[in-house]
């Protein structure tokens, strides 16, 4: 459920706060008010698109926030993210600069837009005002339905990568085979340049360091010889010396205990030394000034380095060349095989995916029935006589195929009798339109939510309408707002709405308000009281001049509607 939703200098709000309660929340005033305006803010939020034009003239960012109660799923999903949960409550922010830059964090930690997005069919799903049937493409009802159905993709989606790959790669080979053929030649001779070489990994660094040795070898024997004569081999060593202290310092401990230790550490000393002495002086011997072995070591450098120079910045680089190359060559010398196995391999995975399809096909057609019944008893629920049908057609050409299937779901309505069944577009009347599109919603959440609740899973629990009343009036905005009480009954509904029927039925009711403030227009946002509710919808009702006769009217509508 959505607790509080706040926005700073967003548009033509300077400051505002509204704090929501569960069941169904109604918000109302002057037409150019703002009441839209909260909405696209929860829908930034939900990780829709931003722009700078929504910053405050005058200000430097725009700042919208809102708290919702925490789901199960949302947790799992802020986990993935690397967000800490805050208990409860998941805290959403976001900040829009002038300069058209943004920032996001989710419970106070930096955040991407991508995590909104993951969040929001946790949390909420907006309908946005500009949503209309007309956009309402076979992809969005194609997704509707699964939804209702709480049908998963997830098979079909895997066997069609599967097919795809394997295509594209055969694809690739047939049609690259020319190109490839052109480069035999150079493949073969930079195979043959690295094989006749054989580096190995490392090898280059071992050989440059046994050319320094070589290369100084009278120095690093004079140096190892006169460190192992000042450790070791001199009169005046450093082995001697310890040796005397060691002595003098034995003669101390013979009478006084306190100097036990000191003539063990010097003893240990002493033999660190004399360790040290036998390896500069074994290091010594073992130099040779080898010409021969240094021409060989710089020869082969040098092959080295050409290879590196042509074929990757380290030997690592060129190896794994040598074997990109080797696997090209091999491919087009066993072209014929590879084709045969591909094809093979092709034909297995169109299979999984006709089995996945199919069945994906079947499950969507068993939900089309159900779906069918419950929106045409939801739409004639709302003043109309419709007949409504799902019509889902599968297309077993390749060409069709998809991760999400090969079905085609559309929609089809008659909206008079004798009509025969249209496509959801072809609707005229905007009244209409509108009330298809919340019965198909209401329709589509109490389904979701039925098939969750079989799986012990969590529905979005914030459903949010943008003037879904938009062309109706009379007889069918009262079917409206029972219809949106309904609903709210399960789940926390917000609504903007300009009708009094059903403002009537609200459980909260928020007016939004513009005035101007010293030389500024500002829109606040406030929670209606009993009686200035009723006055609110009396002013719905009989317009700028409020009536005694219109609060009387206004009374007995909310009064009917609870």
């Amino acid at each position: 459920m959505l607790l509080e939703l706040r926005a700073e200098n967003y548009a033509v709000i300077d400051h505002a706060i509204a704090v929501f309660g569960p069941g169904l929340n109604l918000l109302t005033g002057e037409t150019g008010a703002g009441k839209s305006i909260l909405v696209d803010a929860l829908a930034l939020l939900m990780g829709d698109k931003a722009s700078s034009d929504v910053v405050r003239h005058g200000a430097d960012r725009a700042v919208v926030a809102c708290v919702f109660e925490g789901t199960t799923g949302a947790e799992t999903i802020l986990e993935a993210n690397g967000i800490d949960s805050e208990g409860l409550e998941i805290i959403l922010r976001r900040e829009i600069l002038s300069n058209g830059k943004g920032r996001v964090f989710i419970n106070n930690q930096p955040a991407t837009v991508t995590a909104l997005r993951q969040l929001a069919p946790e949390l909420a799903l907006v309908h946005a005002q500009s949503e209309t049937l007309g956009a309402f493409d076979q992809a969005q009802q194609r997704n509707l339905l699964d939804r209702f159905a709480n049908i998963s993709e997830e098979s079909t989606a895997t066997a069609y990568e599967h097919w795809r790959a394997i295509q594209l790669k055969l694809e690739s080979l047939e049609r690259d085979e020319q190109d490839r053929l052109r480069m035999v030649d150079l493949w073969s001779f930079q195979r043959k340049e690295i094989e006749g070489v054989k580096p190995t990994e490392g090898e280059d660094e071992a050989l440059e360091t046994e050319r320094r040795v070589l290369s100084n070898a009278e120095k690093l024997y004079a140096a190892a010889m006169s460190a192992h004569e000042l450790l070791y081999e001199g009169s005046n060593s450093a082995e001697t010396t310890l040796r005397a202290a060691e002595k003098q310092i034995e003669e101390l401990a013979h009478y006084d205990p306190k100097f036990q230790e000191a003539a063990q550490q010097l003893a240990s000393a002493r033999a660190s030394v004399e360790d040290v002495g036998a390896t500069v002086r074994d290091y010594a011997e073992n130099i040779q000034a080898s010409p021969e072995r240094l021409a060989e070591i710089e020869d082969r450098l040098a092959v080295l380095d050409r290879l590196k120079r042509k074929y990757g910045q380290t030997l690592a680089e060129v190896i794994a060349y040598g074997g990109e190359v080797a696997a090209k060559l091999n491919e087009i010398e066993n072209r014929d095989e590879i084709v045969k196995a591909l094809r093979a391999d092709l034909k297995t995975a169109a299979d999984n995916y006709h089995k996945a399809a199919q069945s994906l096909t079947a499950e969507r057609a068993a939900a089309a029935k159900k779906l069918e019944k419950l929106a045409e008893a939801q739409i004639n629920d709302l003043a109309m006589k419709v007949r409504f049908a799902v019509a889902v057609t599968p297309s077993e050409d390749p060409t069709h195929w998809t991760a999400q299937g090969w079905d085609t779901v559309e929609y089809r309505i008659a909206t008079n009798t004798g009509e025969p069944l249209k496509r959801l577009d072809e609707i005229a009347s905007g009244g209409e339109m509108s009330r298809v599109l919340l019965a198909l919603k209401v329709s589509v959440e109490e389904g979701a939510a039925k098939s969750q609740s079989k799986r012990k899973t969590q529905v979005p629990r914030t459903l949010v309408f943008d003037e879904i009343d938009i062309g109706i009036g009379g007889r069918a905005a009262e079917a409206v707002g029972q219809k949106l009480k309904a609903l709210s009954r399960a789940q926390q509904v917000l609504c903007v709405t300009h009708l009094p029927q059903i403002a009537a039925f609200a459980d909260q009711h928020f007016l939004i308000e513009k005035k101007e403030h010293s030389g500024r227009t500002k829109t606040s946002v406030r929670l209606l009281e009993a009686a200035d509710r009723t006055e609110e919808v009396a002013r719905m009702l009989s317009g700028a001049t409020v009536t005694d006769t219109s609060l009387k009217h206004a009374e007995q509508m909310i009064k009917a509607s609870q």
